[in-house]
């Protein structure tokens, strides 16, 4: 699948906020989504390319990609 053919279920907007802030609130937000679901990060630090991956790895939720336009990276997790 091509990352920009992903539709998000819900998109989640940290764009301003330094890590952790970025990964601290997808852990929340993505509480309320039902398994399978898809949500989307929306961030302007760089901590999330790594900080992203990694959290999905000690989640079990799945990392779908990242891209990056205008400045703001864009993170698609999928709900374990």
């Amino acid at each position: 699948m091509d990352i920009k053919e992903i539709k998000p279920d819900d998109i989640l907007d940290c764009v301003g906020l330094a890590c952790p802030m970025p990964i601290f609130k997808a852990s929340n937000r993505i509480k309320e989504l039902t398994p399978g679901q898809i949500l989307e990060v929306q961030s302007d630090d760089d901590g999330i390319v790594k900080d992203m991956p990694a959290w999905c790895r000690l989640t079990g939720n799945e990392f779908l990609g990242l891209v990056k336009e205008n400045g703001e990276y864009h993170a698609y997790v999928r709900k374990k």
